[in-house]
């Protein structure tokens, strides 16, 4: 398995995921999901696998609506997701030792060799 990350060069955390896993001498494929977005069950996979619900995905500020809806339950929050992928909290990242939303940057080094 390669290490890939789910990124937004637009953001500062993002980028220091991606250099942290660069100076770990990992060359990630970069994904940038905001262009590429990830499918509804792509998505639902990451999520899990990183241990989290779909509301701990979502970012606070373009889904604060969505997430102040306590009618929408996991299935609406990633249907909203898949539809928009700016909704999607960053930066996944994807290792042989797991899935990780790395935020904060910190994070990263639980699934990085030998941190």
């Amino acid at each position: 398995m390669t290490t890939t990350i789910w990124h937004n060069p637009a953001c500062g955390t993002s980028r220091t995921v991606l250099e942290t896993i660069r100076a770990a001498g990992i060359d990630p494929v970069v994904v940038e999901y905001k262009r590429d977005p990830p499918g509804r069950e792509a998505l639902a996979a990451a999520i899990e696998a990183a241990g989290l619900m779909p509301r701990q995905a979502m970012r606070t500020k373009e889904g604060a609506a969505l997430l102040a809806d306590p009618g929408l339950d996991d299935a609406a929050l990633l249907d909203a997701m898949a539809a928009d992928p700016a909704l999607i909290e960053r930066p996944f990242v994807f290792t042989p030792a797991g899935v990780r939303l790395c935020r904060p940057a910190e994070r990263v080094r639980e699934v990085l060799p030998g941190e």
